[in-house]
């Protein structure tokens, strides 16, 4: 059963080392995730869940003990998922799924977890498909949730990156619409809501965090849990939202 879950946003910039100089325009952004993560301690689960989205060939399961790496943004830092006390997991492969880097969303995540500190529970990574059905979604959260007595997740994801004529996917009208409505159904724990998002507007607006989303509203389904957006801001022309759900 869910018994909490944090959403927080994946850009790397959330991560100081990436962003140099401009890393003070989100100390309140990782201030605001680090309240959350706080919250998930809290309700001591027996199981975390990192969720994020993640590109074909970069899905699945990724146990404690996977690594990943910031290099790609011109940074040498790497990340780890917490320890290695996770289930193992094969990848389409064969290969251990802790032979995989860890996708940037799950990387973020892993930082994230290990600037709090985290040592409250057993950790276990889910990258899933970003053009998932919110079906497919609610799914997934469906069987998280039924997998351990009291289980939370840490949902990675941005909503648009359309807000303003310098974002990544330019100026797109309907952006401010649909974040709004995300940012009203994460802060109010409003699953029916989240798994409302249309995927292919979700898709033309670049919004990543859709899938994971709707993973988490899947999960939450009966749980009766309460919502509280502790951020919410478009520094970059990309919508960044952190919730707490309890």
């Amino acid at each position: 059963m869910l018994v909490a879950a944090a959403v927080c946003p994946c850009p790397p910039l959330l991560v100081p080392e990436v962003a140099t100089g401009a890393a003070p325009e989100l100390d309140a952004a990782r201030a605001a995730c680090t309240d959350a993560l706080g919250l998930l301690a809290a309700a001591r689960p027996d199981r975390l869940y990192v969720v994020g989205p993640a590109g074909e060939g970069a899905q699945g399961v990724f146990p404690a003990g996977s690594t990943g790496t910031f290099t790609g943004f011109g940074v040498d830092l790497s990340v780890r998922l917490g320890d290695d006390r996770g289930r193992p997991a094969d990848d389409d492969g064969g290969r251990p799924a802790a032979d995989r880097p860890l996708p940037v969303s799950l990387a973020v995540g892993a930082w994230l977890l290990g600037r709090a500190g985290w040592a409250d529970a057993p950790i276990e990574g889910l990258a899933v498909d970003g053009t998932a059905t919110p079906d497919v979604c609610a799914g997934i959260g469906r069987g998280l949730a039924d997998s351990a007595e009291r289980i939370a997740l840490l949902v990675m994801g941005d909503g648009s990156a359309c807000r303003t004529v310098k974002a990544p996917g330019y100026l797109d009208e309907r952006a401010a619409g649909f974040d709004a409505e995300a940012a009203r159904a994460l802060g109010t724990a409003d699953a029916a809501a989240l798994l409302a998002l249309e995927p292919e507007l979700a898709y033309e607006l670049k919004a990543a965090g859709r899938a994971p989303w709707q993973v988490l509203a899947g999960a939450a389904q009966g749980a009766d849990l309460d919502g509280r957006l502790l951020f919410e801001d478009a520094p970059y022309g990309v919508g960044y939202f952190v919730a707490a759900w309890s």
